[in-house]
């Protein structure tokens, strides 16, 4: 007898191939499931687009997808994950977020539970993030490697009009500042893997920029340069940076806000923190003169009170990025050659 979706048994708590054929339980999947949690007057037509109003002006456009496993770990999911990648990815291009799409790859298996966490994760931290849901699609794939899901969302926001970020406007005596603590997040999901032989402490520092951003620009300091250090960490951000400007970065150990938890648990693994992926950091380049007006404003938002002023571009030749130890030796930071710790987002 063929194996298709009309053969198939349903179950109440689980995902299986039917859900993803189009019919009948792809509307019931998407009604029950989605619907209820992320309801907005774009999303609720369920038509193939959504239409938007917006004023005159720069519009920035980014997509991003999510394979982390596992799915959930210490503070966070996938699904928070996936909002807080494309809001913050729009933040730091300075856009105010407008709409998401939402597209989830659900493995046959998937519990109907899990699901409805992870929906009401998505919900939650566009809440959080000031931005809606506006359209989105489901597919369901065989059961491969117990993944359970996957996530493809894009984002659209309106670029500030005081917006100026430019790598070429970076001159010498610049200054490098970050919104908080490093490291957090890929040691939080690393920790949360199966087989890890310890307990930390450590949650994911996974949070929504986009209103820490609006209070950076508000301060009135001249923003440069914005990133999040996703991938590769606060390494590879400042390796763009040398490499983007031509001058040598001049990162300061002792500065870089780290917590002793994130520190010894880096070290017993042996990786280096400064390669180590970030999901609610900021990296900023200001001068010099700006960075006091600009740390005030950082730190009286929830998002930045550890915010700290941790390099300084300079004209040494060739271009590097110098880290100055604890001890007042120096040592050469490269960009990671591949990742480090897979599936951190």
């Amino acid at each position: 007898m063929p194996n298709d979706a009309s053969t198939q048994v349903v179950s109440d708590d689980q995902i299986v191939l039917a859900h993803g054929g189009g019919g009948e339980l792809t509307r019931q999947l998407v009604a029950r499931h989605f619907l209820p949690k992320l309801a907005n007057g774009l999303l609720d037509p369920l038509t193939d687009s959504a239409v938007l109003e917006v004023a005159a002006g720069r519009l920035a456009l980014t997509t991003d997808s999510y394979v982390v496993q596992p799915i959930r770990f210490p503070g966070g999911d996938i699904g928070r994950l996936a909002v807080c990648g494309t809001v913050n990815d729009l933040a730091v291009s300075g856009a105010r977020p407008i709409a998401l799409t939402l597209a989830v790859v659900m493995e046959e298996g998937l519990t109907i539970g899990v699901l409805d966490e992870i929906v009401a994760s998505i919900a939650a931290a566009a809440a959080e993030a000031d931005v809606v849901v506006a359209t989105g699609d489901t597919k369901v794939i065989e059961h491969r490697r117990g993944d359970g899901l996957m996530i493809t969302t894009a984002g659209i926001g309106e670029v500030r009009p005081d917006a100026r970020l430019d790598a070429r406007r970076i001159a010498t005596g610049d200054v490098l500042v970050i919104s908080g603590r490093i490291a957090e997040h890929g040691l939080a999901v690393m920790s949360a893997r199966e087989g890890l032989a310890f307990q930390t402490e450590l949650v994911s520092d996974v949070a929504p920029l986009s209103s820490l951003v609006a209070a950076m620009f508000d301060s009135g300091a001249d923003l440069k340069f914005l990133r999040d250090p996703t991938r590769g960490g606060l390494a590879g951000v400042s390796a763009d940076l040398v490499e983007d400007t031509k001058l040598t970065l001049e990162l300061e150990e002792s500065a870089i806000p780290i917590s002793r938890v994130a520190r010894h648990t880096a070290e017993l693994l042996g990786i280096d923190p400064l390669v180590v992926a970030n999901e609610g950091k900021v990296l900023t380049v200001v001068p010099a003169g700006d960075a006091d007006r600009l740390l005030a404003a950082m730190r009286s938002h929830p998002l930045g009170a550890h915010a700290a002023a941790i390099g300084r571009l300079v004209p040494s030749q060739p271009p590097l990025v110098e880290l100055i130890t604890r001890v007042g030796g120096r040592r050469i930071v490269q960009r990671p050659y591949g990742e480090e710790l897979p599936r951190i987002c």
